[in-house]
């Protein structure tokens, strides 16, 4: 294949705007905030479990404190109406009396046994309520950094995408102006050698797989007609002389 020696310096510039364009698209891939967002949002998950654990809790304690209160006034209104009877003299019998004020006895320390319960109940209500309000604060937190990193990551973005359009529009405009069967091979080199597909002679080193041609080789390459398209005898990429080929 030939092509004017221009020609052949041109791919060299596609190819430095295609090394670019490679460069911006890992920068966006490997941008930190990546990282951050994804370790952020381990910890938000976890916090949110735990939220919910606590609010099934605090819920749980809730219908349980009513329970109890409810049991409570059961017997304090059992115990009301004994006494209202007690005291209203219906009640005449000794035995009947004695009884009643028994069962009064009884409801006391019923009622104080489930004020007991209220009490322990509502000390754990309290607690998961605490806890309610502190996982929510946790959560809370780590949203906003959640937040605040995925807004420094989209505007790294949009600045990566920004550059990334400007280089791929000239990228456009140098292509046009290669040849197309050269550019073609091009392509082809570029997608099996890694993304390189054109590399400059450079002191007698080939910049694409780095290693220095031998006499044999640079005998060759002084040999070969300028518009002569060479190829790398170790990489096969796209060899392409200039001034500093060291020949």
């Amino acid at each position: 294949m030939n092509a004017a020696p221009a020609d052949q310096i041109r791919l060299l510039d596609v190819q430095a705007l295609d090394m670019r364009l490679s460069q911006l698209a890992h920068k966006r891939k490997s941008l930190p905030e990546h990282a951050e967002i994804e370790s952020l949002n381990k910890d938000l998950t976890q916090l949110r479990d735990l939220l919910v654990a606590a609010q099934t809790e605090e819920s749980d304690t809730a219908r349980e404190q009513t329970k109890a209160e409810q049991d409570v006034d059961q017997v304090r209104q059992r115990a009301a109406r004994d006494q209202q009877r007690l005291d209203s003299g219906a009640v005449s019998s000794p035995k009947d009396l004695e009884n009643l004020q028994r069962e009064l006895v009884s409801l006391a320390k019923r009622q104080g046994d489930l004020e007991d319960v209220v009490l322990e109940v509502m000390e754990r209500r309290e607690s998961a309520q605490e806890r309610v309000a502190e996982l929510t604060e946790r959560v809370s937190s780590v949203q906003g950094k959640v937040d605040a990193a995925a807004a420094r990551r989209d505007a790294a973005q949009a600045e990566l995408d920004d550059e990334a359009a400007s280089v791929a529009k000239e990228r456009e405009l140098v292509a046009g102006s290669v040849p197309a069967d050269l550019l073609k091979l091009y392509e082809k080199l570029r997608v099996q050698q890694g993304g390189v597909g054109a590399a400059r002679l450079f002191q007698r080193r080939c910049e694409g797989c780095q290693l220095e041609l031998n006499i044999t080789e640079l005998n060759e390459v002084r040999a070969a007609a300028p518009d002569t398209v060479l190829r790398c005898e170790n990489c096969r990429r796209i060899l392409v002389r200039t001034s500093e080929s060291g020949l």
